[in-house]
């Protein structure tokens, strides 16, 4: 006798399970707890196998014989619905871990601990920003250049630094792929003349001449935002990356706030950095501390923001709107001071880059961990600060190096 919906929902649980057959092979198996599972039973090569069909009602009495008979059709054709549907699950399994999302994410939490803070907030905004949305559920097995050309020739029209660095991280996530088993061996992704000329020189546009810098000062005195025009004004009077001031922290600071001791943690180099502060620096440290009270970050984010301080990228926003895409960018202070402050104040190229950061292992490294060579900075980033302001108000006296 055939089931129908009134006799399953009639049907009482008993002391043991029990089952209610509809026909060639479905039946309904009630349990003591009154659970009502779909079985169907059916041979294959000979043995009696039983497969799942889903729980009542969620699967109803009609789409149960629905799949009963799909999994008919598949023994008529020579298959066995218990290994179909294993294979099914297994290909599924394989497509969720080689998904471009689930691969990007293994690789930036692969990647993370041989990074700076810095660096590994870049890579994490440029892929899960631009990457992800755009690629997420492509499969990391089939993705090619085609795929990812629209998204980088998209990031490169608004960022193109931060198109080659998307370009380097996805071929990285690849290779990772491949490493995996996820992508077969030998198979990289090629993304060869994707990119503008333009693009692929990661130019970093800089004012590197007196009126454009004094052009980008007076812009950033009059940006609205105090917070984002403390960031950039101290971008400009430290000539440090901006990933690592906008993470600047208050206990990284002396108590007088002339000296910032940044760690090595934090410094694309893995060493510590010592920064001298000129006074205008300290000034714009000392007008932040009522909004933390002088603990934690010293750029707290911007309002709706959920990051724990001042998102770079809101650095870059601002250039932008201030009419500098293209032409300033925020790495940009730092070749603005190591232009301007070697021909124009004719500071020493050794403390120039020392304060960059840039100074190698040996003699010179060792000769700006000396405390004269840090004087020889603090004295340099006070002119360098003085003659901003000079600048900006049409003031400044240039003192061309020889």
């Amino acid at each position: 006798m055939r089931l129908t919906d009134t006799r399953i929902r009639n049907a009482r649980p008993g002391a043991k399970p029990h089952k209610l057959f509809d026909g060639g092979g479905l039946f309904l198996l009630v349990t003591p707890k009154g659970q009502r599972w779909w079985r169907l039973k059916y041979r294959w090569q000979g043995r009696e196998k039983l497969i799942s069909l889903g729980v009542y009602p969620a699967v109803s009495l009609a789409e149960a014989r629905r799949r009963r008979d799909e999994a008919k059709r598949l023994l008529a054709r020579g298959i066995d619905p218990s290994a179909r549907r294993r294979a099914e699950k297994e290909a599924r399994r394989k497509r969720d871990e080689g998904s471009f999302v689930r691969v990007a994410e293994t690789w930036l939490a692969f990647k993370a601990p041989t990074w700076a803070p810095a660096t590994r907030r870049k890579a994490e905004l440029v892929v899960r920003r631009h990457l992800i949305p755009a690629l997420g559920q492509h499969s990391v097995d089939t993705l090619s250049g085609r795929d990812a050309a629209p998204v980088l020739r998209r990031l490169a029209a608004e960022a193109p630094v931060l198109a080659v660095k998307a370009r380097q991280y996805l071929q990285a996530i690849v290779r990772h792929a491949i490493g995996e088993g996820l992508r077969e061996e030998g198979r990289t992704l090629m993304l060869d003349g994707i990119l503008p000329v333009a693009a692929n020189r990661e130019h970093i546009p800089a004012a590197t001449l007196p009126e454009e810098a004094a052009e980008v000062m007076r812009a950033i005195r009059r940006h609205p935002q105090p917070v984002t025009r403390a960031a950039l004004l101290m971008c400009a009077y430290t000539a440090q990356r901006p990933g690592t001031v906008v993470a600047m922290r208050w206990e990284e600071l002396s108590a007088d706030l002339s000296e910032w001791r940044i760690p090595g943690g934090k410094m694309k180099t893995r060493h510590a950095h010592i920064v001298p502060l000129p006074r205008q620096a300290v000034a714009l440290l000392e007008s932040l501390r009522p909004l933390s009270g002088g603990e934690g970050y010293v750029f707290p984010p911007l309002a709706g923001r959920r990051t724990p301080h001042l998102n770079r990228d809101s650095l870059s926003k601002a250039l932008r709107a201030m009419g500098f895409a293209g032409r300033h960018a925020t790495h940009g202070f730092r070749a603005m001071f190591r232009t301007l402050a070697r021909e124009r104040l004719g500071i020493d190229s050794d403390i120039l880059e020392a304060q960059l950061a840039h100074a190698k292992r040996g003699e010179v490294q060792a000769a700006y961990d000396r405390t004269a060579f840090t004087e020889a900075r603090r004295l340099a980033m006070q002119r360098w600060a003085d003659w901003l302001d000079e600048l900006a108000a049409d003031q400044a006296v240039a003192v061309v190096a020889r």
